[in-house]
C-alpha cells in the first residue's frame, strides 16, 4: 500500500457514472417496476452501497476508508433505453474515495443487469468513468457531455 501516514486528512468526494443499455421491453419493465425480483432501483442502490463499503476487500492495496456519505442515483433515458447510474461518495481521510464510488456504480449496474437478465440477456454496461473528484492534490472534472446530452459532472 502507498504510505499516507504523513498526509493530513481532508474532505474528499468522488462522483462516478455507469450506464446500462437495455432492450425496450427491459427498460419498460424497470420503469414499471414489474420485474419478478422486485424493485430494481432499491435493489441496485443497496447493492452499490454494500459493495462500496467492501472496496478495500475487493481491490488489492486499497486503503480502507470511513465512508461518510454514499448515494447512488439513477437517470433513465427513454430515448436511449438506458439508465445512467451515478455514485457519489464522500469521506474525510488521507486518500481519495474514487474507488468506492467506482465500485458502487459498477455493482449497482450489475444488480440491475441481474434483475433484467431473464428478459434481456443482451443488456450492456458501459461508460464506467470518474466524473469528478475533490480533495487531495489534483481535483478532476470531466467536462464532455454524454451522447444523450446529459452533462457528465454534477455539482458535488
Amino acid at each position: 500500500m502507498v504510505d499516507v501516514s504523513a498526509k493530513a486528512p481532508s474532505t474528499r468526494e468522488a462522483q462516478v457514472q455507469c450506464v446500462i443499455h437495455l432492450a425496450p421491453e427491459a427498460f419498460e419493465a424497470i420503469q414499471q417496476q414489474s420485474l419478478k425480483k422486485g424493485d430494481p432501483f432499491t435493489v441496485a442502490k443497496i447493492a452499490g452501497i454494500q459493495a462500496a463499503k467492501r472496496t478495500a476487500e475487493l481491490i488489492p492495496l486499497c486503503h480502507p476508508l470511513p465512508i461518510e456519505h454514499l448515494e447512488v442515483t439513477y437517470e433513465p433515458s427513454a430515448a436511449a433505453h438506458s439508465i445512467r447510474l451515478v455514485a457519489h461518495a464522500a469521506t474525510t481521510a488521507k486518500t481519495g474515495v474514487e474507488l468506492e464510488a467506482f465500485v458502487a456504480a459498477a455493482i449497482g449496474a450489475l444488480a440491475l443487469y441481474d434483475m433484467v437478465k431473464a428478459i434481456d440477456p443482451a443488456a450492456t454496461i458501459t461508460d464506467l468513468q470518474l466524473l469528478r473528484k475533490t480533495g487531495g492534490k489534483e481535483p478532476f472534472t470531466r467536462v464532455a457531455n454524454q451522447p444523450d446530452g446529459i452533462p457528465c459532472a454534477q455539482p458535488l
